[in-house]
């Protein structure tokens, strides 16, 4: 017999000995929720929706898919450097997943596995029946210092800043492409991409669907960074954020670019140098820092990704023209269209 409404979330959701932040001073069971702003910090808000289809594909392990639909909300978190406190989580379920019990235990698996090592409460929410569809919004704390927020933000971008990102990119991307190559997508490369080794896949999966949010290093970064978001769409589009919002323009370097797939350094890889750069600037679903500093902050930097264990690496240099250049290792500019994801486009 299928599980109700009301069944479903108290057997999966309410959690009776879970841990529970002390910013929430009530969790599930009334209309609303209540949460508490610890005192002397603004609070930080993010909504993501993950969307069957558009987001993921309908086989995706769901313990999985329940860490990622946390882990990209927690990432705007780490952009803006702040500390995660609690999320609601408002789900749409099918028939089909509402009467097959085990997917919603592994969803939930993956879901407060992640939640409780960042220390983050589930505490409302709603659930209904149709199609696939799960949208998280999460609240984290940044403390302020003399009336002023430590909020790191896009806006704050200056020439001569060097630009720098977290972990590896682009590996999500080429999981993407292999993918969709497997379920018969029919495009010029993707008979190129059903070669790539097993082991190849694997990881690049693994970055696809299990992102790693980089609150540590968000926390650290604070007072540090000089602009900072994450990379959800692709570098090129996200860093045009922070050059709009911060009215500059920047150089990276596709040397350095080029060998930031994870997947790159395992034996057997036969990604081409434009392949990888490609990947890089191009891709999408990486969820890592993309962030900019003052180039006398150098050794700030390095200790906080010591202290946060995330690597960080620099590529690039917010200049005072206008507008993205990637250059070689000689500095000239390369020819060719760059582009990020876009929902609408």
């Amino acid at each position: 017999m299928a599980l109700g409404e009301f069944e479903l979330i108290a057997r999966y959701f309410q959690r009776q000995a879970a841990p529970v932040h002390p910013a929430v001073a009530l969790g599930i069971g009334d209309d609303c929720a209540l949460l508490q702003t610890p005192p002397g910090a603004q609070l930080a808000i993010s909504s993501d929706m993950l969307v069957e289809g558009q987001h993921f594909f309908p086989d995706v392990d769901p313990e999985a898919l329940g860490h990622k639909a946390l882990a990209v909300n927690l990432s705007d978190l780490a952009a803006c450097g702040a500390q995660p406190l609690a999320f609601t989580l408002a789900l749409a379920l099918p028939d089909s997943n509402v009467t097959r019990e085990a997917w919603i235990k592994a969803f939930t698996h993956g879901l407060f596995a992640l939640a409780d090592a960042q220390g983050c409460t589930l505490m409302g929410g709603d659930t209904t029946r149709g199609p696939l569809n799960i949208c998280i919004t999460v609240f984290g704390a940044v403390p302020t210092a003399q009336g002023r927020s430590q909020a790191l933000l896009r806006s704050g971008a200056k020439a001569g800043d060097d630009i720098w990102v977290s972990g590896t990119l682009g590996d999500a991307r080429l999981a993407l492409l292999v993918l969709k190559a497997q379920r018969g997508e029919r495009s010029p490369s993707a008979q190129r991409w059903l070669q790539l080794p097993p082991e190849v896949l694997k990881l690049a999966r693994a970055r696809l669907e299990r992102p790693s949010p980089r609150v540590a290093l968000g926390l650290a970064l604070r007072g540090i960074a000089s602009a900072c978001m994450d990379l959800s769409d692709g570098l090129v589009g996200d860093l045009q954020h922070i050059l709009e919002a911060s009215g500059c323009g920047a150089r990276l370097l596709a040397p350095v670019l080029s060998e930031l797939l994870a997947t790159h350094r395992l034996n057997g890889t036969v990604l081409t140098p434009p392949e990888r750069l490609s990947l890089a600037l191009s891709g999408g679903d990486d969820y890592e820092l993309l962030f900019t500093a003052p180039s006398t902050q150098r050794a700030a930097v390095m200790a906080a990704a010591v202290s946060a264990d995330t690597p960080v690496t620099r590529i690039g240099q917010i200049e005072a023209q206008e507008g993205l250049r990637v250059v070689d290792a000689q500095g000239q500019r390369l020819a060719g269209r760059f582009a990020s994801f876009d929902h609408f486009a």
